[in-house]
Parts: structure tokens; C-alpha cells; sequence
């Protein structure tokens, strides 16, 4: 069994949350109560197939990771990473708990400790609204640079307006991003978004993005 991987870190300007223990009940509330409903929706536009590499990228309690686990079963590997400690050490003990082997590990989106083409699947759920602008492009970048060709992203994130009140805007001070912001960072790092639309929780909004198969620079290169 994995333990937890835990390293003190450069200071970000995304938004960190410490209150593990209260994470689980905060995502049950921000998902009006389908929080199951949530992550199993999650995996199923994830569409992830037993053998596959994945990346839960600020992976908090680490609910969905042990999930995905499940999914891609023995031959395949899951990692989590999160800014925060606490979060880790507490999907550590999940994992650890639930019988399932995932790795979790301190770290930052915006330099994910991973070698490129890494991944066959790299998953952002709640957690680009807590990114500032410029954290987004960095981690759109880093998302594209590990994973593999043809290899895949989904994100999921709050379409909340600007300058509504409400939960989301009481716990999130980096606001929304909607479906058009959220597309537009990642086809900005050159990934291919095929397919976008709500969740049907909330105001949750999704978006799948494929990695080319090949990089450009070096195909040109090869001319």
C-alpha cells in the first residue's frame, strides 16, 4: 500500500485549503448533496478503461483518485496530487482504509512533478475556479506537457456569473470560469477540446480535451 508523499512546497497564488476534515461535508454541500452522483459522473465522462494512467490533479480528501482506482483496476496506476498537506494525508488514509493502492503526493499544478507523457488521462475537478489567471494558463500547460498523445483531460468546474452570491461565491474568492473561459486555456496549451456541456448537478459545467497525437514543433521538424 502507498503512503502519502509529502513535501514542503514553493508558495503558490492559487488557493489552498487546509480544513481536510471538512472538505468531504463542503463538496457535499457545493454539490447540493449528489456528491456521489457527482464523482460517479465524473468517471463516466472520463470514460477510463482498466490499464490506464491517471492524474487527479488537486485531488483534495482524494475521493474521486480511489474511485478512478477502481475503475482502471490492478494494471492500471492512479496519482493524486494536492497544494495542500493536510488534503494528502487524509486521501492517504482513505486509500489507505478502502484497501486501494493510489498514490498521493504533495504538489503544485502549475509545475506538476510528473515526466512528460505521463498519463493517459489527467482529471480537474473543482479546482481551476481556485487558480488566478495566469495559474490557469500554467497548469493548462503542464496538464498538455503529461500527457501522453491521444491522451485525455476532463474538467469540471463551477459556471457561476460574476457577482452572483451564493455558497460558491461565500468559499471561493477566485470566482468561476465558465465553459468558453475553460476552453479557452486549454486550447491554448494545444489540446483539442471534443466535447463540453453541464453536469446536471448544479451549475457544474464539463469539458474533454484530447492531446494531439503527435507535437507539432517536432513533426515540422521532421520536414
Amino acid at each position: 500500500m502507498k503512503t502519502a508523499e509529502v513535501q514542503q512546497l514553493p508558495k503558490t497564488s492559487g488557493l489552498v485549503l487546509h480544513k481536510a476534515a471538512q472538505y468531504d461535508l463542503l463538496l457535499w454541500l457545493l454539490t447540493l448533496g449528489r456528491e456521489r452522483n457527482f464523482r460517479e459522473r465524473a468517471l463516466g465522462l472520463a470514460n477510463l478503461s482498466p490499464g490506464e494512467s491517471v492524474l487527479d490533479i488537486g485531488c483534495g480528501t482524494g475521493t474521486l483518485a480511489i474511485a478512478a482506482k477502481r475503475q482502471v483496476g490492478s494494471n492500471g496506476r492512479v496519482h493524486g496530487i494536492d497544494a495542500s498537506s493536510e488534503m494528502i494525508r487524509r486521501a492517504s488514509r482513505k486509500a489507505s482504509k478502502a484497501g486501494t493502492d493510489v498514490a498521493f503526493q504533495t504538489g503544485l499544478v502549475e509545475s506538476l512533478p510528473f515526466c512528460d507523457g505521463s498519463f493517459d488521462v489527467v482529471l480537474s475537478t473543482l479546482m481551476l475556479h481556485h487558480l488566478p489567471g495566469t495559474l490557469r494558463s500554467q497548469c493548462a500547460a503542464e496538464v498538455r506537457r503529461v500527457l501522453k498523445p491521444e491522451g485525455r483531460l476532463l474538467a469540471i468546474d463551477f459556471g457561476t456569473s460574476p457577482g452572483e452570491k451564493g455558497i460558491v461565491a461565500h468559499f471561493h474568492r477566485h470566482g468561476h470560469i465558465n465553459l468558453s473561459e475553460m476552453a479557452a486555456i486549454f486550447r491554448g496549451a494545444g489540446l483539442q477540446i471534443s466535447e463540453s456541456g453541464t453536469v446536471g448537478i448544479g451549475d457544474l459545467e464539463y469539458l474533454l480535451a484530447v492531446s494531439p497525437c503527435c507535437d507539432a514543433s517536432a513533426e515540422q521538424g521532421a520536414h
